[in-house]
């Protein structure tokens, strides 16, 4: 439980972006260091995060924590994801409206936004690669890009449209 607790918590602490920005970490961690998952599973559970109720970051670690150790893995996975951002959003509150004045510290965070935005970029190709291994897998891909991104889909209908074609079309090739 340490271990499951140490490694959210070295994956929250260097969660700056939001939830998004947490997948390179959670596969680099918990596929390729640990072993505890593999791509398909993290992506399954990134997916299932984005589609239950509150943050995704805090879903995933239960998902993952609960694959580790039932329900206590779970808490303990929670509870490390959000002890550093804990304590890092209560000191910033303290001075941020003094500090964000500060020209400095806008360029910082802009750098901070770009630099996250490279790393999911880099994480997606990875997993779009092992997700997509056929030309209705990459349908899916092309037309969920365009629903998001031409259209404005919400997510979440994003997730239950691309659900119910897997379910209409694992039905249609089994016929």
């Amino acid at each position: 439980m340490l271990e499951l607790y140490l490694t959210f918590m070295k994956i929250g602490a260097v969660m700056f972006g939001g939830g998004y920005s947490m997948l390179p970490l959670l596969v680099r961690e918990l596929v390729d260091n640990k072993k505890w998952c593999t791509e398909e599973e993290v992506l399954d559970y990134f997916s299932l995060a984005q589609c239950t109720p509150g943050v995704i970051a805090i879903n995933s670690a239960t998902f993952v924590g609960y694959k580790r150790g039932k329900v206590l893995g779970g808490i303990v996975a929670s509870l490390g994801v959000v002890t550093v951002p804990l304590i890092v959003i209560t000191i910033i509150a303290a001075v941020l409206q003094n500090l964000m004045s500060y020209p400095l510290v806008q360029h910082i965070f802009a750098g901070v936004r770009v630099a996250v935005a490279a790393l999911m970029t880099v994480t997606i190709v990875r997993l779009i690669k092992k997700a997509a291994k056929d030309w209705v897998s990459w349908a899916i891909v092309i037309v969920s890009f365009l629903l998001l991104t031409v259209v404005g889909l919400d997510s979440v209908w994003l997730v239950l449209l691309a659900a119910a074609f897997g379910i209409l079309f694992g039905r249609w090739k089994k016929a």
